[in-house]
């Protein structure tokens, strides 16, 4: 059977064909305490000014009518990056 054609496999990286399950096992083992970790090193002093920094520099931000789209697809990518950095948070202290 080719596994390139097979539309039941849920990978789309050659290479994920032998590995994939053994990763997914291993990411979902490794997300809980990544999310520990995101919890405790945003969880000081130190962490929290972080975070006011990348929410006031991204979330808290507007751009002008005249932002091109290059700047908006900027922001947003930035906008999406803090919003994973508080959700491991969140999801680390659930865990902690």
């Amino acid at each position: 059977m080719n596994r390139e054609n097979d539309v039941t496999n849920d990978s789309i990286w050659p290479w994920e064909e032998t590995t994939g399950a053994a990763l997914r096992q291993g990411e979902a083992e490794g997300e809980a305490s990544l999310a520990v970790a995101f919890a405790r090193c945003f969880g000081t002093g130190d962490g929290a000014r972080v975070l006011r920094h990348l929410r006031r520099v991204t979330l808290d931000r507007a751009l002008g009518c005249g932002a091109s789209d290059a700047q908006l697809r900027h922001l947003e990518g930035q906008r999406h990056l803090v919003s994973q950095i508080y959700g491991l948070i969140a999801q680390g202290a659930d865990h902690a």
